[in-house]
């Protein structure tokens, strides 16, 4: 009896051919998917007797589609998360790339910390001037937050330390404006994750004639992630069916704030400064002509600068020299 006459007809627990098709197709339409991906993706379009996600895995690696070192990358880390939908949003912008017309691409990202939610993913041919109508144009779609996370980027941030267009904003919609630690991106870990995974999936694989091609691939992309994408972090499901919209709705007029007795009300002069308890101290350019709350601390060791419902700066009492400009809620 020869060799061949001995081969078994039937492999047992083979994967079927069409069924390994099905899953080298899926991988080729979306590169920067795994195997619990693909697997999760494919049951939840309905199709039954898979694999299991070890076997999608060795499908993948016996076809050529897995590069170890990029796998290697792709090591779970424990990330803290807030608890529901819109304790926090994320934001910044992707590292700029070059479209085919020779101008640069700078996409605007807005992720919901707890579901990973795609608020907004637009791209722009500048950074200046398009953070705050961005952000307009994803308060009246999903409500606002309570909190906001950001770089300490000019868009961001303010000027010589003051407080700039984006914290005011924020504040006045009574939103806390939060600022990763400088030098320390893992602060904004998600944004980072969600900015890798948009290479990874997209950016690696496509290029962009100009500015309407790139934000048709993007919000294709955006869909995709949000809708059909399961998150190991969301037990694999997508984002979309865990994010819930807000319930706080954007007002389109801010209504004039009263502050309490304890306060000492100054407004902010033409340079941007405010002088109180015989010290002239700095605010902001931004802060022109707002009203500033002005108290001191409980041990009387500090006097507090507030804009509204927040503490926006701490100050020495025996020196006015600038203890913090941490923004936080009162």
């Amino acid at each position: 009896m020869s060799d061949a006459d001995r081969a078994p007809l039937h492999i047992a627990n083979k994967t079927p051919h069409e069924t390994e098709r099905l899953i080298l197709d899926l991988r080729a339409d979306n590169p920067g998917w795994g195997a619990r991906t693909i697997h999760r993706v494919l049951t939840n379009q309905g199709y039954a007797s898979l694999p299991c996600v070890k076997t999608v895995n060795n499908i993948l690696s016996r076809n050529g589609c897995i590069d170890p070192v990029e796998s290697q990358k792709r090591t779970p880390i424990q990330r803290f998360a807030r608890e529901h939908s819109n304790d926090m949003w994320q934001t910044d912008f992707k590292g700029e790339f070059r479209m085919n017309n020779g101008n640069y691409c700078y996409p605007l990202d807005i992720i919901d910390d707890c579901t990973r939610f795609a608020i907004r993913v637009i791209p722009f041919e500048s950074t200046a001037n398009v953070v705050i109508p961005s952000f307009q144009a994803a308060f009246r779609e999903f409500g606002m937050p309570n909190s906001v996370l950001s770089d300490n980027g000019a868009q961001f941030a303010g000027f010589r330390h003051g407080i700039g267009q984006f914290e005011k904003f924020l504040m006045n919609l009574d939103i806390l404006p939060i600022h990763g630690r400088i030098k320390h991106p893992q602060t904004q870990g998600k944004i980072e994750r969600f900015h890798r995974t948009m290479k990874d999936e997209l950016l690696r694989f496509r290029t962009f004639d100009n500015l309407d091609n790139a934000d048709d691939a993007l919000q294709e992309w955006r869909r995709k992630y949000n809708n059909v994408r399961p998150h190991e972090a969301l037990n694999m499901l997508c984002p979309a069916e865990v994010y819930v919209r807000s319930g706080r709705e954007y007002p389109e007029k801010i209504e004039p704030y009263e502050y309490g007795s304890e306060y000492r009300v100054i407004k902010v002069n033409s340079w941007g400064y405010v002088r109180f308890a015989h010290y002239q101290v700095y605010i902001s350019e931004t802060m022109i002509d707002e009203l500033i709350g002005f108290r001191h601390s409980d041990d009387g060791n500090a006097f507090i600068a507030c804009y509204r419902n927040f503490k926006i700066a701490e100050f020495d009492t025996s020196t006015g020299k600038l203890i913090s400009r941490r923004i936080s809620r009162l």
